[in-house]
């Protein structure tokens, strides 16, 4: 722990996140630097529009979305872009405005009552639950320490006594529940109560900020609304929120939504902790996760620049919000000057108004940017690497892309979805994950907050494209389970771009049943576009049910097999599968059954081995969910009855496209005409792939040995073949 001695409060502001040196630097190169004068321009004038407005602060009364929420967010926001316009501009009508608008909270704070809506497990005052009120904090410590020399001695104290520590007090001492934890919440809170601590120079509050609340009575049993343990023993603090949630080389347990989420309170608060208290070096902890942190986030994106919904994670959200704005900046100034960086900068058309952004801007200018490379990639999870991961497989630009999900549970934000998987094809889901049941900021849903049917589909494994036991989800759907397991990694090879494999096993998610998937994207010369080949092999000590979906992206075309329309009935009485409509039922006609579709102008077909006990089932999302909050997906299942072990194996092929304008068809067959299992054992598995031509593509896999120096030597109906590593792809003409 460090503590520090008394610093004396004769520093000058702004010091906190601006700078008195990085001020001067900017008003010098004012009309120098094109994208910085541009985002210097838009935000005055959104700024000059609300200060023309005045200042409103209404009494709290409603949830996300609604107005006085809406308000008191804009009002934050603005604020320290007004404090920020003051220090560059020099004018006093930003400081003014700033001003008055803290001294209107000093006089509502004092008697202001908790929030009166209730369904916070810590109820905030301006906001609904405490993560608002500290949303708050954080940027009205940056407007407050802009403005900071220019307001009297007097009206500091005022401010101080009455609204900025009463504010900090409340948020970390007088809820612990949402202060003291591994969390995003907490992070916010941390940093808030951090950055106000570092304008009032305030060790008691820096301290805090950092290692927690000392001598918390905790109950360790407690657990969040979104059903996820409040406390870790023992892990408390900002610090602690860096060493627990992320890997070692920057993946954020939560997911990328939430990891988008908080990386504004960790790089704003780290950048204030580096100009005032540079002793921490806060940007080297950890060997500069949080550095590396932002190069990884930016890896979780897709060809267009959406985050993957992994966990709780909202579709559309992107690297183009503003906490990827400031994350890229810093990282860019703090981190190196990485030049891949700045043509995210550049995408993002806008920069910080601090040091950072400039030096982003003067990069862009001076013609330094490189385009940023997304590869394939394995991250692992866990605060020493230890705890599952995501393995990312990238074919070319972009053009096939597979996100595979071996994590651990991911906090109270985690699905209940071991080895699952999406596929995208430039930016458009081919496969998709659900994402979360929610409306953000929408009031007519819910208050904007996460709805019932996050709890009741999206966080159970039937959301998900893995496997399903007895129509029960991973861990029984229960986090006190879940949250002490992850999948272990069995193999990731991306050395040849043609054939990039990851591979990882599921020992827990049933008691007595073993999963095993592997998922390979190949690129063959006899297929016009890479395809995903995907094993997943189950090992159980009993029979079971196994249900396989995939959540497929478009419009049916054609199935090999005949299957009947019942009238609407729903799957199942829980675990998800009570929001499943029974579209279609039918039996495999052949050993490969095969399903097209449509999507985007691009073709897709799925092509998996089949028994002819099995069922195939169209499932249409949305029956029990009477408010229209879950959206209509289409979904196909295989359904496996009475096995004990058994093997599913899929290949989905890209091929062909359609243009409505042309009306032409391209290529809208698929070019394979079987997939086979030709050998499967303990040890080692075979797949043989047949296109149209009759040219045969041979997978085989090692089940127990990923040694890349193993040879193996394995005899398919009386031929043998020999490799070395886990793995061997060939083609036999």
């Amino acid at each position: 722990m460090t503590v520090f001695t008394n610093h004396v409060n004769s520093q000058e502001h702004p010091n906190l996140i601006l700078t008195k040196s990085g001020v001067e630097k900017i008003r010098a190169e004012l009309g120098k630097v094109p994208l910085f004068d541009t985002s210097l321009a838009k935000i005055k004038d959104e700024v000059d529009i609300e200060i023309a407005l005045g200042i409103d602060t209404p009494i709290p009364k409603d949830y996300s979305g609604g107005y006085t929420h809406e308000r008191h967010k804009r009002n934050f926001l603005i604020a320290q872009k007004a404090g920020v316009l003051f220090q560059i501009l020099e004018d006093d009508t930003y400081a003014k405005y700033i001003r008055d608008m803290l001294f209107q909270y000093e006089a509502m704070y004092k008697n202001l009552p908790v929030h009166p809506q209730p369904r916070s497990y810590a109820r905030g005052k301006i906001f609904w639950q405490c993560l608002n009120d500290s949303n708050w904090l954080v940027y009205m410590s940056q407007a407050y320490d802009c403005i900071y020399d220019w307001l009297s001695i007097k009206e500091r104290k005022q401010l101080e006594k009455k609204l900025f520590r009463p504010f900090a007090d409340f948020i970390s001492v007088e809820n612990p529940q949402f202060y003291n934890r591994v969390h995003n919440h907490s992070t916010w809170g941390n940093a808030a109560v951090g950055m106000i601590g570092l304008v009032m120079n305030d060790d008691e509050l820096i301290q805090r900020a950092l290692y927690g609340i000392k001598d918390a009575k905790l109950d360790f049993t407690a657990k969040d609304d979104d059903g996820g343990f409040l406390y870790t023993e023992g892990k408390a603090g900002f610090l602690a929120n860096l060493d627990e949630p992320f890997s070692p080389e920057g993946y954020y347990t939560e997911g990328p939504y939430y990891q988008r989420y908080a990386m504004y309170p960790f790089l704003i608060f780290a950048e204030g902790l580096h100009n005032v208290r540079p002793e921490l070096k806060i940007f080297e902890h950890k060997n500069s996760v949080l550095l590396k942190s932002v190069n990884t986030l930016l890896t979780l994106s897709d060809a267009d620049g959406e985050f993957f919904p992994l966990n709780d994670g909202q579709k559309g959200m992107s690297y183009y919000s503003r906490e990827l704005v400031t994350a890229v900046d810093i990282a860019y100034h703090f981190g190196g000057h990485n030049p891949q960086l700045l043509s995210i900068a550049e995408k993002h058309g806008r920069v910080l108004l601090d040091d950072s952004g400039l030096a982003v801007a003067m990069g862009i200018r001076d013609g330094k940017s490189k385009p940023f490379k997304k590869t394939s990639i394995n991250l692992a999870d866990g605060s020493d690497g230890k705890q599952g991961g995501v393995g990312i497989l990238r074919y070319g630009d972009e053009e096939m892309t597979l996100v595979f999900k071996y994590a651990a549970q991911g906090l109270s934000h985690g699905h209940y979805d071991k080895l699952s998987y999406s596929l995208y094809e430039k930016g458009n889901e081919v496969l998709q994950d659900y994402g979360l049941a929610r409306f953000v900021n929408i009031e007519q849903k819910g208050g904007g907050n996460y709805l019932k049917e996050n709890t009741t589909w999206a966080k159970q494994t039937i959301a998900h494209n893995t496997l399903i036991q007895n129509e029960q989800s991973h861990f029984e759907g229960k986090y006190e389970i879940g949250s002490k397991h992850h999948s272990d990694l069995y193999l990731f090879n991306a050395a040849n771009n043609d054939v990039q494999v990851v591979s990882a096993k599921e020992n827990n998610a049933y008691p007595g049943t073993e999963m095993h998937r592997t998922m390979a994207i190949i690129k063959n010369e006899k297929f016009e576009k890479p395809f995903l080949l995907d094993i997943m092999k189950v090992t159980s000590d009993k029979e079971n049910q196994y249900d396989f979906p995939f959540y497929f992206m478009g419009q049916v075309m054609k199935s090999n097999f005949e299957y009947d329309s019942p009238n609407l009935d729903i799957l199942g009485k829980d675990n998800g599968y009570q929001h499943l409509y029974l579209e279609g039922k039918g039996k495999p006609s052949s050993e490969s059954s095969t399903l097209s579709w449509l999507n985007n102008g691009n073709f897709y077909t799925l092509t998996t081995a089949t028994n002819t006990s099995d069922e195939l089932l169209f499932t249409r999302l949305g029956a029990n969910d009477p408010e229209f909050n879950l959206r209509r997906d289409a979904g196909f299942m295989i359904r496996r009855k009475n096995s004990q072990n058994t093997t599913f194996v899929s290949v989905i092929e890209s091929h062909g496209n359609y243009s409505p304008v042309s009306e032409f068809a391209v290529n809208s067959n698929s070019n394979i005409s079987s997939v086979e299992l030709i050998h499967e054992d303990k040890n080692y598995t075979a797949i043989s792939i047949k296109d149209v031509k009759g040219n045969e593509q041979l997978f085989l896999l090692s089940n127990t040995d990923a040694s890349a120096s193993k040879k193996h030597t394995l005899s398919i109906n009386n031929k043998e073949y020999s490799w070395t590593g886990a793995f061997h792809y060939s083609t036999i003409n």
